[in-house]
């Protein structure tokens, strides 16, 4: 099962390891650390920014493959998401409120560890509801799935990606690193790393023998590489005129 194939009808479990990865972004959101300097409503808007982006984010590589499902609005409706998606959605929901309501702060930094982690345990619904597998393999963990055929649990692998750059960025935290550069440092790895297990997922090639999620890397990537430099020429203007 692909990622742009209909997923299995999640059960009673993919539901709890779901319930879990959302308790795990909301306990990390909570160190003190974290937590925004702004008054709850803003801090309200930009949470809600940031889950209508990823939610919408995540569906729409779906709905826009189904033209007719579109067209009824049943499209928005069926199983189906995608985590590549859904993070870049959650960026521009968060930038979307900042702007609505005139918050000038970073604020990507809290975000960073939270969601990684969360991730990282989202992605185990995957696994134990059977979707988002990888190709067929010899190796000796390969895992049989619906169709009998051992194949690459490439949700292990991407929940492993996920919990280690929430661990590398907790470090950078408590170093001082990668100030106000966390989040779009997590967003450009996983790009890079979503890119290159493509070639283990059973993906169709949409172009130059690249798949839809490889192309849409390619184009993210100097996107946010950009804003990296934007905002790191902003900072050392900042810091030049005090």
């Amino acid at each position: 099962m692909t990622d742009l194939a209909p997923a299995p009808r999640p059960g009673p479990a993919y539901a709890a390891i779901m319930l879990a990865a959302i308790a795990t972004a909301a306990l990390l959101r909570r160190k003190p650390d974290r937590r925004l300097p702004l008054p709850l409503s803003q801090r309200l808007g930009i949470a809600l920014g940031a889950f209508c982006g990823a939610m919408i984010g995540a569906k729409l590589p779906y709905v826009l493959a189904d033209w007719e499902g579109l067209k009824s609005g049943a499209a928005w409706l069926d199983n189906g998401k995608t985590i590549l998606a859904g993070l870049v959605g959650g960026y521009l929901g968060v930038e979307t409120a900042k702007a609505l309501l005139g918050v000038t702060i970073k604020t990507g930094d809290s975000f960073a560890v939270p969601v990684a982690a969360a991730v990282a345990v989202g992605r185990l619904a995957c696994f134990v509801g059977g979707c988002c597998y990888g190709k067929p393999t010899s190796l000796p963990w390969g895992i049989t799935f619906h169709d009998g055929i051992p194949r690459h649990p490439t949700q292990l692998y991407e929940s492993a990606f996920h919990a280690g750059m929430a661990v590398f960025l907790a470090w950078t935290e408590r170093r001082g690193l990668f100030v106000h550069q966390r989040i779009k440092l997590y967003l450009i790895a996983y790009l890079a790393y979503r890119f290159a297990t493509e070639y283990l997922r059973p993906e169709p090639v949409v172009l130059l023998g690249l798949t839809a999620y490889q192309l849409g890397a390619l184009a993210l990537l100097p996107a946010f590489a950009y804003l990296w430099h934007r905002d790191s020429a902003a900072a050392t203007m900042a810091a030049s005129t005090e």
